[in-house]
């Protein structure tokens, strides 16, 4: 069996909840993409990282059911593991620093796959949400405090891969970052904490709690 970490992503304030992330940090023992998808749909986690040089940060980033040239979630976990300034994902590379209980990454809003960004009038509308049937991954939110920032998101991938709802999703956070250009603090799925910024030139950052599992 291959040896593999995991980690849960943006937990709340208690250090509770999180999206789970597996690690395998020798990716040459998983070196063929076939067997990479199948291990990633075998653990069955929102996302899989598979470390192909540790020494320079370069990740591989896989759901159950295909390749991502970038994810957030995946980046600030394995930035946490594997104690990182930098990141290559094959979108770009990815600064990450830590400030006390939170590590940060900086991406390009653009690396961010599509995602449908639904606004809903309130958080109580968005916590009665049944999930929806696959075919669109949608990201669905609402003010809790728009004075404060604060937003209340759930997160429906809609690939029929087995996951129906994401934990905490720092690439759908990053690009509702980019449209609302402002500073965010996300409650997502059971309790996940999601903090965000917008930086010059098109980089936003994403932060949070990283816990073993």
């Amino acid at each position: 069996m291959i040896d593999y970490d995991v980690v849960r992503v943006f937990c709340g304030p208690d250090g509770k909840f999180g999206n789970e992330l597996g690690v395998v940090r020798d990716g040459a023992a998983v070196a063929d993409d076939a067997e990479r998808l199948h291990l990633a749909r075998t653990l069955g986690f929102a996302e899989t990282v598979f470390v192909d040089d540790e020494t320079s940060g370069v990740i591989d980033i896989w759901t159950p059911s295909m390749r991502l040239p970038f994810a957030g979630h995946p980046c600030v976990g394995a930035a946490w593991l594997l104690d990182t300034a930098e990141l290559t994902t094959r979108a770009g590379r990815v600064r990450a620093r830590r400030d006390g209980e939170f590590t940060w990454i900086a991406a390009q809003s653009g690396w961010a796959p599509p995602r449908t960004l639904k606004k809903f009038g309130s958080a109580g509308e968005v916590d009665a949400l049944e999930v929806p049937p696959p075919g669109e991954w949608v990201y669905a939110w609402a003010w809790q405090n728009e004075v404060a920032g604060e937003v209340r998101a759930r997160a429906f991938p809609g690939r029929g891969d087995g996951i129906d709802e994401d934990e905490a999703t720092g690439a759908a956070a990053i690009l509702l970052t980019a449209a609302l250009d402002r500073a965010l603090v996300i409650r997502q799925g059971r309790g996940s904490q999601i903090a965000t910024s917008p930086r010059p030139g098109g980089w936003i950052e994403i932060g949070g709690r990283v816990r073993p599992a």
